[in-house]
């Protein structure tokens, strides 16, 4: 008789639960994973939003300090491909897969609870980003529902980047050079992007591939929900910002999720 469980190919929902409360109680014996997590983002916001606010200007009034947040936010959501990258190839060479995939349970459950948990971190960055933040002197200037629709999307994103961490931890599989890669990704997608600044001044070239980063769309939404967007003339790719940026998260969630789970039963 095989040893595979009959429902390997669908994650129950007590599966998924139990074994998200086993990595959130790992999470709450280690809180440095969450402590790195947010430090960069929260420190982007002393650097950029207190420090450099008063030497910088941005063209179509809007204060430094309420341009960057968007940026930060969706920092967030790139430092979470390093998390469950790190947990999965973890997991991996501890050969604690291995044992989950003995017992009779969805093998989809384990990647699937690892990014719902993986989730709590990205979610108090993002809280403490906003504490930051409001200290520093960011302010919106919108509806509650479309700064409730800015969250969203930035949570999103982050899910989106969780996936493609898990992508990462089961093709790596080495810890240094997942730590290697993920902050290559943090780096180049935060700026080489409209994240932190305009772009105004950028020669056309390099301008048109910041402008369809998916960081800069991201960001450019958030801060239009927000409006904390500067009041200038910008591109297709800018001024198309909320569209352009749901596809591009519903995109790779749509091609993230299926690719890692038919890896994870292949392997």
């Amino acid at each position: 008789m095989s040893g595979t469980s009959p429902n390997a190919g669908s994650p129950g929902l007590t599966d998924v639960l139990t074994l998200t409360g086993r990595h959130l109680r790992h999470l709450r014996r280690t809180p440095e994973k969450i402590i790195s997590t947010a430090m960069t983002p929260v420190a982007m916001v002393v650097i950029l939003g207190y420090m450099f606010s008063s030497v910088m200007t941005i063209e179509g009034g809007v204060d430094f300090e309420d341009y960057v947040m968007a940026g930060v936010y969706a920092q967030v959501g790139l430092t979470c491909v390093g998390i469950t990258a790190l947990g999965v190839a973890t997991d991996l060479s501890k050969g604690l897969i291995d044992r989950f995939r003995s017992l009779p349970m969805g093998r989809p459950a384990v990647l699937v609870s690892h990014t719902a948990a993986d989730m709590v971190p990205a979610m108090i960055s993002m809280g403490a980003v906003t504490v930051v933040g409001l200290l520093v002197g960011w302010r919106t200037d919108s509806d509650p529902l479309s700064i409730l629709l800015g969250f969203v999307l930035l949570l999103s994103f982050a899910y989106a980047m969780l996936w493609l961490g898990a992508l990462l931890g089961m093709v790596l599989r080495n810890m240094e050079a997942i730590n290697g890669i993920s902050a290559l990704v943090m780096v180049l997608f935060s700026f080489l992007s409209s994240s932190f600044m305009p772009l105004n001044g950028l020669p056309d070239w390099l301008r048109t591939i910041v402008e369809w980063n998916p960081a800069s769309s991201l960001s450019a939404a958030v801060r239009d929900l927000w409006g904390n967007e500067p009041a200038i003339e910008e591109s297709f790719a800018v001024q198309n910002a909320l569209p352009i940026a749901a596809g591009s998260i519903a995109l790779l969630i749509l091609v993230l999720v299926p690719t890692c789970l038919r890896m994870f039963r292949t392997r």
